[in-house]
């Protein structure tokens, strides 16, 4: 019988765990983890805080019933510390002290952990990070003591900055976003951020781009100063909470320590296989680095991704030749009534292709006009100018102009490395409440291929004047 232990909770470490007991049912397999919280949606959490998932239970995609019933352990509350790589086995620290787990094949599922900045006062009562369930309980029992129309401060807006502020606005705090891009969400091009931009502000926000956290410090009463630098000069803001969300950084420690390399970003080098190279460990989900379709290796951490990388590394480590596809980094988002999307490359990320890249923004309808209740739909769209190869592209329109599908036809087509001309070609549906003969994707298509016909015949003329 195999021993598969698996360390971390979450998404690749529960993904292995079932694929495992999947594919051979007499396979052993035991899961650590550090908190109380198997098999949780860490992307639902703003969705509890704002009060839209009704409970924290709601939030487990499996609770630990389900998981024991499914055949697996599942040791909480269990902190792994050291590999021994010769033994197979693996240290850790529980609620009976410390003891060792012998294993056939490991996984290091460890994840990532929320960027701290330096001078906030994290650990003070007011300051929160959110990242895992545990924070995600303090921030509720914070604001549970709040009085409504408080004042509050989220720092950074990327997905959940973006989503604890729609959630904040909703509980009736008076609640100020402060971003030091240029716009809102800058995963996406400024001309679309500032679309999600004006939709936060629409909403009753505050939102102070440009600006960076100089520092927080208590006023008294409970109350905290932020200060803030930016080109238009320093500004400051009393809150009675203040909740950080800039980013997170892959936990390599225990990899590390039993031999692993590290590559970009500071992630566990894995091939395709989820292999690390070190005998019998293998790894998985946001602590490694992962291979792009159109990149080739970088990282990039996301739910879907982990759960992909899991499943590949329970069936090679049961003696399976699977390797992980790769991602095109497709990735959505729900900001009050909008929805953004993106999946491939922004033009400025091209620079390691040998490509022409060539971005054109094109705003069509979501379904034929005529029919009531038509809206816009802005859409980016980067391919190579030489071959008209799909690179990227961008959405931002209102929820119920299906931007999910949308943007899922480009991350298809991206995965199928199809050309620009090749998604005019493909067979999309059509209604008249839901469509139009030439999709929204389409008539975006068909925008960039006018512009590369026209960027390459300005070339031509250019090269006949110098000639």
């Amino acid at each position: 019988m195999t021993h598969l232990l698996a360390v971390g909770g979450s998404d690749a470490g529960i993904a292995a765990a079932l694929r495992a007991r999947e594919l051979d049912p007499t396979t052993d397999v035991t899961v650590v983890l550090a908190d109380e919280f198997p098999n949780f949606s860490i992307c639902g959490i703003p969705y509890w805080v704002s009060g839209d998932v009704a409970t924290e239970a709601s939030l487990a995609h499996r609770t630990r019933a389900d998981l024991e019933a499914a055949g697996m352990t599942v040791r909480s509350s269990t902190w792994a510390s050291a590999v021994d790589v010769d033994r197979r086995r693996l240290t850790v620290t529980g609620a009976a002290g410390e003891e060792q787990i012998s294993y056939d094949e490991l996984l290091i599922g460890t994840g990532a952990e929320p960027v701290r900045p330096a001078g906030v006062p994290f650990g003070e009562s007011g300051i929160h990070l959110l990242h895992s369930m545990t924070d995600a309980e303090q921030v509720v029992a914070a604001l549970e003591l709040l009085p409504a129309g408080s004042r509050v401060a989220v720092v950074g807006a990327g997905y959940i900055g973006l989503e604890m502020t729609e959630g904040l606005v909703a509980r009736g705090f008076e609640t100020t976003l402060i971003q030091r891009g240029p716009e809102v969400l800058s995963t996406l091009d400024p001309e679309l951020g500032s679309l999600v931009t004006a939709e936060v502000r629409r909403h009753g926000a505050a939102v102070l781009t440009g600006s960076t956290v100089t520092g927080i410090a208590p006023t008294g009463g409970g109350q905290w100063r932020v200060a803030t630098r930016s080109t238009s000069g320093d500004a400051e803001g009393t809150f009675a909470l203040v909740v950080v969300c800039v980013g997170v950084h892959p936990v390599t420690d225990l990899a590390v320590a039993a031999g692993a390399r590290l590559g970009q970003a500071g992630a566990i080098v894995v091939d395709e296989s989820m292999r690390t190279g070190v005998p019998h460990v293998w790894a998985a989900g946001d602590c490694v680095v992962t291979h792009h379709r159109l990149l080739g290796t970088t990282w990039l951490p996301l739910g879907t991704t982990a759960h992909k990388q899991g499943r590949v590394a329970a069936e090679n480590m049961l003696g399976g030749s699977k390797v992980f596809a790769g991602s095109v980094g497709t990735q959505v988002v729900k900001v009050f009534d909008l929805v953004a999307a993106r999946t491939g490359l922004r033009q400025h990320e091209t620079g390691p292709l040998e490509v022409s890249p060539l971005t054109r923004v094109t705003v069509a309808d979501d379904h034929k006009r005529y029919y009531p209740g038509a809206v816009p739909l802005t859409i980016s769209v980067t391919g190579d100018q030489s071959t008209g190869r799909l690179l990227g592209a961008q959405i931002v329109g209102q929820r119920s102009a299906e931007i999910s599908k949308r943007i899922d036809t480009f991350a298809t087509a991206l995965h199928a490395e199809l050309t620009v001309d090749d998604v005019i070609d493909l067979d999309l549906s059509y209604t008249p409440p839901l469509g139009s003969p030439w999709d929204a994707v389409q008539v975006a298509a068909q925008g960039w291929e006018r512009a590369a016909a026209a960027a390459n015949q300005a070339a031509v003329n250019q090269a006949a004047v110098i000639g």
